[in-house]
C-alpha cells in the first residue's frame, strides 16, 4: 500500500516539537536526581556512598523535625546530667558539713541532758524535803518526844584514838558543862562529838568513850562500826540521826582537828536563813581518780563522765554546812 508523501514543512515542525519534548524530559529527570542526591548524599560524596533514588524518600519537613527532636533530646540529656552533677556537688557539700553539724547537735543534747538532770535533782530534793517534813509533823511525837528546835547542830567527827584532839577542842572553842547547855538554850547552837561503835561491842574502846561521855555529856553515838573506809557512811548517818533528834535550820559537819570560830559561823549562817537548799563550805573541784591502785581511787569514776573529768564543785571535808531541806533529803533518800 503506498502512503501519501509528507511535505517538508511538516517534517520540520515535527523535528522541532520532538527537540523541545526531549529537552523538557531531560531537565525534569536531572531535577529529581539532584533532589534525591542532596537529601541522601554526603558533602564529600555525590551520592553519599549509596545509590540515588529517582524520588525523595524523606521530606525536608521530616528531616528538620528529626534534627530538632535529636537536638532537644541531647539538650535534655545535658540538662539532666548537669542537674545530677549539681545535686552530687550539693550532696558533697552537705556531707562535708555534716560532721560539724552532728558535733553541734551532740553538744546541744548534752547541755539539754545536764539541764534536765539539774531540774530533776531539784524536784527530787523538794519532794524529799516535803515528804520528810510531813513525816516529821505526823509522827515526830512517836519518834522522839524530846526533839527540840535549834538554830544549828554542829557535829564534830572524831575517832577512838582522837582523845587528845577532843581535849584540845574543849579547851579552845567548844564550851563545856553548863556553858554548853546555856549555848543550846539561848542561842540554839548544839555541839556534839560524833562517833560510832567499835567492831567488838562492849570492848575497851567503847568503854573508854562511855566514860568520857559520862564526864562531859557531849557525844552523839551512831549505830555504825567505825572504820577509815566507812567515813561517808558515818557522815550520812550523822545527818540522819541529827535530824531525827533536833529540828534545826542548819547542820554542820566539822573534823576534830579544826578550831572553829563560833561567832563567825553563826553570823554566816544567819545571812542564809531565808534561802532554800544551802550548801556552804570551802568549795573545790578536782580530777576523778580512775586509776586503780592510787590513793582515793574512785571505783565508780564512770559516773562523772569520761576519763580526765573533774568532780562537780563540792566542799572540802574538814567543814561544811547544809540547810534543813538538804539534810531531810539525805535522811530520806540515802
Amino acid at each position: 500500500m503506498r502512503g501519501k508523501q509528507v511535505s517538508g514543512k511538516a517534517m520540520l515542525i515535527l523535528c522541532i516539537a520532538s527537540f523541545f519534548a526531549g529537552s523538557l524530559f531531560s531537565t525534569t529527570s536531572r531535577t529529581w536526581s539532584s533532589t534525591s542526591t542532596s537529601l541522601d548524599g554526603d558533602d564529600d560524596q555525590p551520592n553519599g556512598g549509596r545509590e540515588a533514588h529517582p524520588f525523595p524518600i524523606v521530606s525536608k519537613y521530616h528531616i528538620h523535625n528529626h534534627l530538632d527532636e535529636t537536638a532537644n533530646s541531647k539538650g535534655a540529656a545535658a540538662l539532666v546530667t548537669q542537674t545530677n552533677c549539681n545535686d552530687d556537688h550539693k550532696r558533697k557539700l552537705v556531707e562535708g558539713k555534716s560532721g560539724d553539724d552532728i558535733m553541734g547537735e551532740v553538744a546541744k543534747t548534752h547541755q539539754a541532758i545536764r539541764s534536765l538532770d539539774r531540774t530533776i535533782s531539784t524536784l527530787e530534793m523538794e519532794l524529799a524535803a516535803a515528804r520528810a517534813s510531813n513525816q516529821r509533823m505526823s509522827s515526830s511525837s512517836n519518834l522522839n518526844p524530846k526533839r527540840q528546835k535549834a538554830f544549828v547542830v554542829i557535829g564534830i567527827n572524831t575517832a577512838f584514838s582522837s582523845k587528845k584532839r577532843r581535849k584540845s577542842v574543849r579547851e579552845t572553842w567548844m564550851p563545856t558543862g553548863g556553858e554548853l547547855n546555856k549555848l543550846e538554850k539561848e542561842k540554839g547552837i548544839v555541839i556534839r562529838f560524833v562517833i560510832g561503835r567499835s567492831a567488838t561491842p562492849g570492848g575497851l574502846l567503847d568503854r573508854a568513850i562511855e566514860a568520857e561521855e559520862a564526864e562531859h555529856n557531849d557525844f552523839l553515838r551512831l549505830n555504825h562500826v567505825e572504820g577509815y573506809h566507812e567515813l561517808s557512811t558515818k557522815t550520812r548517818l550523822y545527818f540522819t540521826t541529827a535530824i531525827s533528834i533536833w529540828d534545826a535550820e542548819f547542820y554542820v559537819k566539822v573534823d576534830d582537828d579544826v578550831h572553829l570560830n563560833l561567832g563567825m559561823l553563826a553570823t554566816t549562817l544567819a545571812r542564809h536563813r531565808s534561802k532554800p537548799r544551802i550548801y556552804i563550805g570551802c568549795m573545790k573541784s578536782g580530777p576523778v581518780l580512775y586509776q586503780k591502785g592510787v590513793k582515793y581511787h574512785e571505783p565508780e569514776y564512770w559516773k562523772f563522765g569520761e576519763e580526765g573529768n573533774k568532780y562537780f564543785r563540792h566542799a572540802t571535808g574538814q567543814i561544811y554546812a547544809i540547810s534543813k531541806d538538804l539534810a531531810a533529803y539525805i535522811s530520806t533518800n540515802l
